[in-house]
Protein backbone atom coordinates (compact mmCIF):
# COMPACT_ATOMS: atom_id res chain seq x y z
CA UNK A 1 0.00 0.00 0.00
CA UNK A 2 1.20 3.73 -0.51
CA UNK A 3 0.55 7.12 1.15
CA UNK A 4 1.73 10.46 -0.05
CA UNK A 5 1.84 13.19 1.66
CA UNK A 6 3.60 15.67 3.97
CA UNK A 7 5.94 14.81 6.94
CA UNK A 8 4.08 16.78 10.00
CA UNK A 9 6.32 15.39 13.07
CA UNK A 10 8.92 12.96 13.36
CA UNK A 11 9.06 11.41 16.79
CA UNK A 12 11.63 10.72 18.84
CA UNK A 13 13.67 7.61 18.39
CA UNK A 14 13.38 4.51 20.51
CA UNK A 15 15.90 2.12 20.75
CA UNK A 16 16.31 -1.23 22.86
CA UNK A 17 17.37 -5.31 23.20
CA UNK A 18 15.90 -7.64 21.35
CA UNK A 19 14.35 -10.19 24.31
CA UNK A 20 14.54 -13.14 21.76
CA UNK A 21 17.96 -12.46 19.68
CA UNK A 22 19.74 -9.58 22.36
CA UNK A 23 20.66 -7.55 19.13
CA UNK A 24 20.12 -4.13 19.81
CA UNK A 25 17.13 -2.62 17.35
CA UNK A 26 15.90 1.13 16.82
CA UNK A 27 13.11 2.42 15.17
CA UNK A 28 11.44 5.76 14.75
CA UNK A 29 7.69 6.84 14.38
CA UNK A 30 6.85 9.64 11.39
CA UNK A 31 3.12 11.53 10.88
CA UNK A 32 1.98 12.22 7.48
CA UNK A 33 -0.96 14.25 6.51
CA UNK A 34 -2.54 14.03 2.36
CA UNK A 35 -2.15 17.09 0.99
CA UNK A 36 -4.62 16.30 -1.77
CA UNK A 37 -8.42 16.13 -1.10
CA UNK A 38 -10.94 18.54 0.64
CA UNK A 39 -10.43 16.78 4.01
CA UNK A 40 -6.73 16.08 5.37
CA UNK A 41 -6.23 12.61 6.24
CA UNK A 42 -3.25 11.36 8.64
CA UNK A 43 -1.37 8.65 9.40
CA UNK A 44 1.38 7.04 11.87
CA UNK A 45 3.66 4.88 10.44
CA UNK A 46 7.43 3.34 12.16
CA UNK A 47 10.68 2.87 10.47
CA UNK A 48 12.64 -0.10 11.45
CA UNK A 49 16.45 -0.37 11.94
CA UNK A 50 18.88 2.35 11.82
CA UNK A 51 20.12 1.22 8.23
CA UNK A 52 16.78 2.21 6.92
CA UNK A 53 16.38 5.39 8.92
CA UNK A 54 19.65 6.29 7.73
CA UNK A 55 18.59 5.49 4.21
CA UNK A 56 15.33 7.22 3.77
CA UNK A 57 16.67 10.32 6.17
CA UNK A 58 12.79 11.60 6.38
CA UNK A 59 12.50 14.62 7.59
CA UNK A 60 9.38 17.44 8.67
CA UNK A 61 8.17 19.31 5.50
CA UNK A 62 9.42 16.54 2.91
CA UNK A 63 6.42 15.76 0.35
CA UNK A 64 6.80 11.63 0.03
CA UNK A 65 5.51 8.35 -1.35
CA UNK A 66 5.27 5.99 1.54
CA UNK A 67 5.01 2.07 0.79
CA UNK A 68 4.34 0.63 3.72
CA UNK A 69 2.52 -3.19 5.33
CA UNK A 70 0.16 -3.46 8.29
CA UNK A 71 0.27 -6.01 11.03
CA UNK A 72 -1.48 -6.54 14.00
CA UNK A 73 0.24 -7.85 17.34
CA UNK A 74 -1.49 -8.70 20.69
CA UNK A 75 0.22 -7.48 23.76
CA UNK A 76 -1.23 -8.21 26.88
CA UNK A 77 -4.62 -9.29 26.06
CA UNK A 78 -4.60 -6.02 23.17
CA UNK A 79 -4.37 -5.37 19.94
CA UNK A 80 -2.56 -3.05 17.82
CA UNK A 81 -1.75 -2.06 14.34
CA UNK A 82 1.71 -1.48 13.63
CA UNK A 83 1.98 0.28 10.00
CA UNK A 84 5.69 -0.74 8.92
CA UNK A 85 7.34 1.43 5.61
CA UNK A 86 9.57 -0.34 3.39
CA UNK A 87 10.45 2.04 1.08
CA UNK A 88 10.20 5.92 0.91
CA UNK A 89 10.37 7.90 -2.26
CA UNK A 90 10.24 12.00 -2.72
CA UNK A 91 6.40 12.60 -3.70
CA UNK A 92 7.22 14.39 -7.40
CA UNK A 93 9.59 11.38 -8.09
CA UNK A 94 6.56 8.39 -7.38
CA UNK A 95 4.15 9.68 -9.65
CA UNK A 96 4.26 9.42 -13.54
CA UNK A 97 3.21 11.87 -15.76
CA UNK A 98 0.77 9.55 -17.41
CA UNK A 99 -0.61 8.55 -14.04
CA UNK A 100 -1.07 12.11 -13.59
CA UNK A 101 -4.43 11.97 -15.30
CA UNK A 102 -7.53 10.78 -13.80
CA UNK A 103 -9.07 7.99 -15.32
CA UNK A 104 -12.73 7.89 -17.56
CA UNK A 105 -15.24 7.23 -14.70
CA UNK A 106 -17.74 5.21 -17.29
CA UNK A 107 -16.93 3.53 -20.17
CA UNK A 108 -16.99 5.41 -23.96
CA UNK A 109 -20.43 5.94 -25.57
CA UNK A 110 -20.08 3.19 -28.07
CA UNK A 111 -20.88 0.68 -26.02
CA UNK A 112 -23.87 -0.48 -26.02
CA UNK A 113 -25.43 -1.23 -22.34
CA UNK A 114 -26.33 -5.13 -21.31
CA UNK A 115 -29.51 -6.12 -22.07
CA UNK A 116 -31.82 -6.08 -19.12
CA UNK A 117 -31.84 -9.80 -17.34
CA UNK A 118 -35.04 -11.17 -17.00
CA UNK A 119 -37.14 -11.04 -13.55
CA UNK A 120 -36.91 -14.89 -12.26
CA UNK A 121 -40.95 -14.48 -10.56
CA UNK A 122 -42.22 -13.15 -13.67
CA UNK A 123 -44.19 -16.37 -15.93
CA UNK A 124 -43.13 -15.97 -19.85
CA UNK A 125 -45.81 -14.73 -21.83
CA UNK A 126 -46.64 -18.39 -23.42
CA UNK A 127 -46.32 -19.80 -20.00
CA UNK A 128 -49.96 -20.57 -18.48
CA UNK A 129 -50.10 -20.29 -14.24
CA UNK A 130 -52.50 -19.95 -11.96
CA UNK A 131 -50.38 -17.45 -9.82
CA UNK A 132 -52.00 -14.28 -9.50
CA UNK A 133 -48.29 -12.87 -10.08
Amino acid sequence: MEFTGRIIKALEARTGVSSRTGSPWKMQDFVIEETMGQFPKRMVFNVFGEENLNRFNIQEGQELTVSFDINAREYNGRWYNDVRVWNVVAAAAAQPVAAAQPAAPFPPAEQAPAAPAQNAFEAAPDESSDLPF
